[in-house]
């Protein structure tokens, strides 16, 4: 580690909040969340950015955080699954998946949530189509992909109506 430089602290918004993080430049972020900070929710696939367990929000576009080196995040908004249910409140996208039985093992499902979550915050009303090449680089060995489908589908509607009030 000697050719990494070490940071006297980058500061991000995480999930709502303000907070700063000291480590090496070069860490992954994915190592930073799990480990430094202690969001376990964010899961180590690959380790090369091409499963998409990994995946987060970094000023709303949905990125692989395992290949993310902490310093590419500096000062920008990050969102982690942890967010789904932030203060007590069950964003409509985790309540979806729970009412349409679309978590199987549920390694791969906080990448997809993300993924999912990043197109319905720009485009709620998603086409399938949309949805489907949203969730494209997010892989799932279980097989749950139609539940999935029907639950970011379900989500979108639910968005979409509570915006039309």
């Amino acid at each position: 580690m000697a050719d990494q430089q070490s940071t006297e602290g980058i500061t991000v918004t995480l999930n709502g909040g303000q907070t700063t993080i000291s480590g090496h430049d070069t860490l992954p972020l994915l190592h930073v969340l799990r480990e430094v900070l202690g969001l376990k929710g964010t899961r180590f696939g690959c380790g090369q950015g091409t499963c998409g367990a990994c995946t987060v929000i970094v000023e709303g576009k949905a990125v692989t955080s395992c290949d993310l080196p902490l310093e590419a995040v500096r000062g920008k908004r990050i969102e982690t699954v942890e967010c789904l249910a932030a203060g007590g409140a069950t964003h409509p996208l985790a309540e979806a998946v729970l009412a349409c039985q679309a978590a199987q093992c549920g390694y791969c499902l906080p990448g997809i949530l993300m993924a999912a979550k990043a197109l319905l915050d720009r485009e709620p009303d998603a086409p399938d189509a949309r949805i489907r090449e949203a969730l494209d680089d997010n892989l799932c060995r279980c097989g749950a992909h139609l539940r999935i489908l029907r639950a970011v589908r379900l989500a979108g509607e639910v968005m979409t109506a509570a915006t039309d009030r």
